[in-house]
């Protein structure tokens, strides 16, 4: 498994706060338990994040025991990377311009065999007419979409198994011209060796998206495990607002403390933590986080 690898890869829109650390601490264990190199990756294309905050989240990884196996990367430095896979996609006559928003979207009627959520087609096949008068009336540059061949595409997942999902005509660009997140983070994960994906099961509805995009562009599919997320007393999803939810609110030994505690498996370093750690014997559900 010497070039194999999972990751870590948060967005600096706020600093971490416990339940993205243990999250992280999460992935360490599955990819060091496995033989498999660890990466983390800022993912800081979004012009809502900040260089600082991406700073402090890879500080806050460190100080509560992860180690990398390469220097962190910031997906702003590899934009030629996502423009040659849209180039490349777009060559294939696999991509098409929309102009939809999401009132658009979500007004529109969809055919009977396609699922509720998934994009209706509308832009899919105007013609250079079309186009034209639907870039007059709206003023704004278009996204780009995937031609796909599917409504659904399952995946297998870890701690969930087998996941079915919608697989639409999904972005790949924004219209502000940015990657979107389903093509990045595929595009990503592929040229860093990532072949093992654990992250907060909130995402696991993009993974077949994800991985019907990687297998498009010949790669591997990656090994997922979307682990329980950690909410609040009201059972809603941990925020600023929930308290002393970041590390530096918490204090270090405390937070380690309490991530630990919270995968039933107490310790006092990464590497006592490692000895100790059973993907079987993971809880399977919610961590509901109390304030110290």
């Amino acid at each position: 498994m010497s070039n194999a690898a999972g990751r870590f890869a948060p967005s600096p829109s706020a600093d971490l706060h416990i339940g993205n650390l243990r999250t992280a601490v999460l992935a360490w264990l599955f990819a060091r338990s496995t033989g498999r190199r660890f990466l983390v990756r800022v993912e800081d294309l979004d012009d809502r994040t900040f260089p600082e905050i991406g700073r402090r989240q890879v500080a806050d990884l460190a100080a509560v025991g992860l180690t990398w196996d390469e220097p962190v990367e910031w997906q702003t430095t590899h934009e030629d990377r996502y423009d040659a896979v849209i180039d490349q996609l777009a060559g294939e006559g696999l991509l098409y311009e929309c102009y939809c928003s999401r009132k658009d979207i979500a007004q529109a009627p969809r055919a009977p065999h396609a699922p509720q959520g998934a994009y209706p087609g509308t832009c899919r096949d105007l013609t250079d007419d079309e186009r034209a008068a639907r870039r007059r009336e709206t003023g704004r540059p278009p996204a780009m979409r995937l031609r796909t061949d599917t409504f659904v595409y399952t995946v297998n997942d870890v701690l969930h198994g087998p996941y079915t999902g919608i697989v639409d005509d999904f972005v790949v660009r924004r219209g502000d011209g940015v990657p979107a997140y389903n093509l990045a983070v595929v595009v990503d994960d592929a040229a860093s060796g990532i072949d093992q994906v654990v992250r907060g099961d909130d995402l696991l509805p993009s993974s077949p998206r994800q991985a019907y995009l990687a297998r498009l562009l010949g790669h591997p599919e990656p090994t997922y495990a979307h682990v329980p997320l950690v909410l609040n007393e009201d059972g809603a999803r941990l925020a600023k607002r929930d308290g002393a939810v970041t590390l530096a609110e918490i204090g270090v030994e405390r937070a380690f403390a309490q991530i630990t505690e919270s995968l039933g498996r107490p310790a006092t370093t990464m590497d006592e933590l490692l000895a100790r750690f059973d993907p079987d014997q993971l809880p399977r559900h919610p961590w509901i986080y109390r304030p110290v």
